[in-house]
C-alpha cells in the first residue's frame, strides 16, 4: 500500500499507540491478517476468531519485520489499539483509497462474480496497472485488505462485493466508494437468507445507489437480460450502460455459439465498434460474464478490438471454477466445486454436455446451500435438467439434498443406471474409479461446504501415471 506513518494510521483509525518508540515509523509493506504473510514494513491486523486469536502472534510478526500490530489490546510490541478492529481496518482502507484517487470498479451479483471479476482484471491490466480481489475475498474484511494492496501506480481497483443481507453492500461501498458499479444478475443464491429474489435485488441494488452522479463520472453497468437488474436503472443518478444479448444492450453479443470443446465464441458489439471473441473458458454462461467485462472496459477507454483480444486470451485465475484438466488416459475432469447455486449448477451442466459431445458425461453433484424453502424444488429441478440434457450418469453425493437431486432425475425418467445416490465423497471416488472409461468427461460441483473438490483431486491422482495436461 502507500507509505503511512504509525502516527497517521493511529489518527485515521482513531487508535491509541502502545509500545511505539517512534511514531514516525513507516508502514511500507502490505496490511495482512495472516501472520505467515507478515514481512518487512507490514502492518499486522489481529482479529479474534473462534479458534485463533491473532494477538497471540504479535511477537512473531514483529520478528518477521512487521512495523506494528493493529489490534484490540496491548500486546507488548508496537501496536495501535482500537475498540473495533474491523471498523479500523475499513477506515484505513477508505483513507488510502481516497488518497490514491484510483478508478474503483465494484461488482456484485448472485452468480458469476468471481469469474467476471477475473475477466475484468485481465482486460483492464492490458491498459494500466490493476489491483483486484483475489479469489472470493469479497466481505467486510477481504475487501479492505484488497484495497490496501493498491499503490500509487494503481490505475484501476476492481473489487468484488458479496452480501448476506440488506445493508451489506451499502457498507462496503462506504469503505471503498466505487465510480463504476456492475450488477450481473439476481438469482437464487442465498435466497434462504434473504427471503426472496426481490429482497436480493434490493440488496444488490445498493451498489448503484452508492455511485456518484453521471456528471461526476459515475457509471452503472446493468444486465439488460435480467429484469430485476435492469430495473435498478431507476435507483441511480449515474450514467447507465446495458450489457447482454438483448437488442437494446449497449454492449451485446451476436452469433453466439460453442466450439466443439465447449468454449464460447461470439461477435462483440460496442458503441465504438465490433470484434470477434473466442474464449478459453468453458460454457455459454461465460458470454454474459464477458459482456459485463467488456462494458466496464469500454467505459474506461478500451476499444472493441483491444477488449476482444484480451477476452480471447483470458483464463481462469481462481481455483475450482470450471477448472478443466485432461488425464493421460483421456478422461477430462471439470472441477467446479468451489460453490454452487441453481443458476451456476444449470450452466455447468450445459457446459458439460457441450464439452462431452460424442463422449460419456458424468455429473457428480452435491448440495446447494442456503436455499431455504426453495431447496427441494431447486435440487429436484437440477436432477430433472441432467436427464433432459442427456447427461450419461448423475452421481448425487451426500444426504437429503443429494437424494432430492436423484429423485428429480428419477421423476424425469432416469429409471435405470443413469443416476445413483452415494453417501459421501469417498463413495463417489470409489464408484468413478471402477466405472470411468478413457474419453469420459466428469463434472464435479456442489456448495463449498460439501468439499467435493476432493473428488476431483482423487480422480486426477488416479490418472497421474503420465503427465496431466491442464487445459
Amino acid at each position: 500500500m502507500i507509505t503511512l506513518s504509525l502516527a497517521e494510521i493511529a489518527e485515521v483509525v482513531g487508535g491509541r499507540m502502545h509500545d511505539i518508540p517512534d511514531a514516525s515509523a513507516q508502514v511500507t509493506g502490505p496490511v495482512v491478517r495472516d501472520s505467515r504473510e507478515a514481512g518487512p514494513g507490514s502492518l499486522f491486523v489481529a482479529f479474534v476468531g473462534e479458534r485463533v486469536d491473532g494477538h497471540d502472534f504479535a511477537a512473531t510478526v514483529v520478528e518477521a519485520g512487521a512495523v506494528a500490530v493493529l489490534g484490540s489490546r496491548p500486546v507488548g510490541v508496537p501496536a495501535i489499539v482500537v475498540d473495533d478492529v474491523q471498523a479500523a481496518l475499513g477506515a484505513l482502507a477508505r483513507h488510502v483509497v481516497r488518497r490514491l484517487g484510483t478508478t474503483l470498479v465494484a461488482l456484485t451479483g448472485s452468480a458469476g462474480k468471481t469469474s467476471t471479476k477475473d475477466l475484468i482484471a485481465q482486460v483492464l491490466r492490458r491498459k494500466a496497472p490493476t489491483v483486484f480481489t483475489p479469489g472470493s475475498l469479497n466481505n467486510e474484511i477481504g475487501l479492505p485488505l484488497t484495497a490496501l494492496t493498491a499503490t500509487d501506480e494503481t490505475k484501476f481497483l476492481v473489487l468484488e462485493m458479496g452480501a448476506r443481507g440488506i445493508g451489506h453492500i451499502r457498507y462496503l461501498c462506504e469503505l471503498t466508494p466505487p465510480k463504476v458499479g456492475l450488477v450481473l444478475n439476481v438469482g437464487s443464491a442465498h435466497i434462504g437468507e434473504f427471503g426472496g429474489r426481490e429482497q436480493i435485488a434490493q440488496a444488490k441494488g445498493e451498489l448503484v445507489e452508492a455511485l456518484p452522479p453521471a456528471e461526476e463520472g459515475g457509471t452503472a453497468i446493468l444486465n439488460a437480460d435480467d429484469s430485476l437488474v435492469r430495473a435498478m436503472a431507476s435507483r441511480t443518478k449515474a450514467k447507465v450502460i446495458l450489457f447482454g444479448e438483448s437488442d437494446e444492450a449497449d454492449v451485446r453479443a451476436e452469433n453466439v455459439r460453442l466450439t466443439d470443446s465447449g468454449q464460447p465464441s461470439f461477435s462483440l458489439h460496442t458503441p465504438s465498434g465490433a470484434s470477434d471473441v473466442t474464449m478459453r473458458l468453458y460454457g455459454e454462461h461465460h458470454v454474459s460474464n464477458a459482456l459485463a467485462a467488456a462494458a466496464v472496459a469500454h467505459e474506461l477507454g478500451m476499444s472493441a478490438d483491444e477488449i476482444a483480444t484480451a477476452l480471447s486470451e483470458a483464463g481462469s485465475l481462481s481455483r475450482w471454477r470450471m477448472e478443466v484438466t485432461e488425464r493421460p488416459d483421456g478422461v477430462t475432469v471439470v472441477n467446479d466445486a468451489y460453490n454452487a447455486n441453481p443458476e451456476s449448477m444449470k450452466a455447468a451442466l450445459r457446459a458439460l454436455v457441450a464439452m462431452g459431445k460424442g463422449r460419456r458425461t458424468w455429473a457428480v453433484l452435491g448440495k446447494m446451500a442456503e436455499l431455504g424453502d426453495e431447496a427441494l424444488a431447486e435440487h429436484d429441478a437440477v436432477g430433472r435438467l441432467a436427464v433432459r440434457l442427456n447427461v450419461s450418469k448423475l452421481v448425487a453425493v451426500g444426504g437429503r439434498e443429494a437424494q432430492w437431486l436423484q429423485l428429480g432425475a428419477y421423476n424425469e425418467g432416469s429409471w435405470g443406471e443413469e443416476s445413483v445416490h452415494v453417501s459421501d465423497a469417498q463413495a463417489a471416488v470409489d464408484l468413478l474409479r471402477s466405472e470411468l472409461r478413457p474419453g469420459d468427461v466428469v463434472l464435479v460441483k456442489a456448495s463449498r461446504s460439501v468439499g467435493l473438490e476432493s473428488v476431483a483431486a482423487a480422480l486426477l491422482e488416479t490418472g497421474a501415471e503420465g503427465e496431466v495436461a491442464a487445459r
